[in-house]
């Protein structure tokens, strides 16, 4: 099987203010289209139209559609990581609180152009999974660092394994939404079944595991 060549940098970050402004007008067309009508319908020249910019502009920092789709997952990713850092930073101080904001964090972030998020995960390829590992992996070391200095407040046997067993169960439950054909929409369902998340979440931290507790 012959290996794929290294493709170059997804995309050149701007170094000038402008220049990024113009950058992020162009990802937000872009996302907007993709969203709307679906990645295989978006073309360079449509992005241009919706940015406001000469296709010349886009073709200087993008060699192709497939770099531009990569630049927008990285931003999708990117936005995602920093939300849920910046939603568990304003967290109630308290395991509760920061579990209820893990799942309100996640579940609006899914909410965020939630068709759009799985497809690009699921038709780029390797790399957009990877990306989307790290992401993953990006989102559990904020739960547990924002838990940590609750830590004692689990009553499961072994914390830590605990809480990257509710961070898993959030984001698939968070993911699994965003695919469904019945997804939770609108403001105070998705309030509300954070919520749920949040509880069923703290309920598991806070009860004995009824197997160790039997065996001992």
């Amino acid at each position: 099987m012959i290996e794929e060549p290294e493709r170059p940098a997804a995309y050149r970050e701007p170094q000038q203010a402008r220049s990024a402004a113009t950058l992020a007008r162009v990802l937000r067309a872009a996302e907007e289209i993709a969203s709307t009508s679906g990645l295989e319908e978006m073309t360079i020249a449509g992005v241009a139209q919706r940015a406001g910019v000469a296709v010349g502009t886009i073709y200087r920092r993008f060699e192709d559609k497939e770099q531009l789709i990569s630049a927008l997952t990285e931003r999708m990713l990117e936005r995602r990581e920093e939300y849920v850092a910046e939603q568990l930073r304003a967290a109630e101080p308290s395991l509760s609180g920061v579990m209820d904001a893990y799942a309100h964090a996640l579940l609006q972030s899914f909410a965020d152009s939630s068709s759009l998020f799985p497809e690009l995960l699921r038709t780029r390829g390797t790399r957009s999974l990877d990306r989307g590992a790290r992401t993953i992996t990006e989102l559990h070391r904020l739960l547990l660092e924002a838990a940590h200095p609750y830590a004692d407040q689990i009553r499961r046997p072994e914390p830590q394994q605990a809480l990257d067993t509710v961070a898993r169960a959030i984001l698939g439950a968070c993911f699994h939404n965003s695919v469904r054909p019945d997804a939770v929409t609108g403001e105070a369902a998705r309030h509300r079944y954070a919520n749920e998340l949040g509880d069923m979440a703290i309920s598991y931290l806070l009860t004995l595991d009824r197997r160790h507790h039997t065996e001992t």
